[in-house]
């Protein structure tokens, strides 16, 4: 088995020559029971600061196994440096847009609460435990931050003044994301998807109001939100990020 089809496990610990790495349960039953790895064998781990690193299975008991660190693969890089802002959808979407936003390499996801959001609780765990998931997959070295839901007002309250907000505007008043990011270079930026039944009058306005608020269009066509979400971080990684 090739090193990178070895078992990649997100650890949430320290990573240095000999540490000694304690799988949580969940983690420790996918190695032993659907991994099937035995003692002495060999997986890779990352934590989102000290790179990856090869590990091996030490011991397993019936609580549980422990892991130890052997070497560095692969130093800490950093991400492209863009955050997804998003209204909550159905569970099944909400849950692609987190795995996909993850996989192109979203620094921040960020639920927001505006007036046509039709969802009114957000399972927490089960999407952080989504984009953990998706970063050991996709080869990333960190895991991005999931936070706590907010409202539009509230968002734009704790924006930072030198990120860069576009607005994924529906209306078609906005200009068009390669306009949009013909001046961007490696500025910190963010997108803000709605929900289905668009922004409200009112949110347009106070994001007009804005100065790190930018309104751009994705083409002709209405997308659905997942889709709008992910074809603007698509285009970003292309234009900006690190698929140049």
């Amino acid at each position: 088995m090739t090193a990178r089809r070895h078992p990649r496990l997100f650890i949430d610990q320290p990573l240095h020559p000999g540490a000694d790495v304690s799988p949580s349960e969940a983690q420790a039953h996918y190695l032993t029971n659907v991994m099937r790895l035995k003692t002495g064998d060999p997986l890779r781990v990352f934590n989102g600061r000290d790179g990856e690193w090869t590990a091996r299975l030490r011991t397993i008991t019936k609580k549980g196994c422990a892991l130890e660190a052997e070497a560095q693969t692969r130093p800490q890089t950093s991400d492209p440096d863009v955050w997804l802002v998003f209204a909550p959808i159905k569970r099944a979407r909400i849950d692609l847009i987190v795995e996909k936003a993850t996989e192109l390499g979203a620094g921040v996801l960020w639920p927001v609460f505006t007036q046509h959001t039709n969802a009114e609780r957000i399972n927490l765990d089960r999407l952080r435990a989504t984009a953990v998931e998706a970063a050991e997959q996709s080869e990333r070295l960190s895991v991005p931050d999931v936070r706590e839901p907010m409202s539009l007002p509230d968002v734009i309250g704790q924006w930072p003044a030198r990120r860069l907000l576009f607005v994924l505007d529906e209306t078609g008043a906005g200009q068009s994301i390669a306009a949009g990011l013909s001046d961007v270079a490696s500025q910190p930026c963010g997108f803000l998807v709605g929900p289905e039944g668009g922004f409200a009058t009112a949110e347009l306005e106070l994001l007009a109001k804005q100065t790190f608020a930018r309104r751009i269009s994705l083409g002709p066509r209405i997308l659905r939100a997942e889709t709008a979400a992910l074809a603007a971080l698509a285009v970003w990684q292309s234009v900006v990020g690190d698929w140049r």
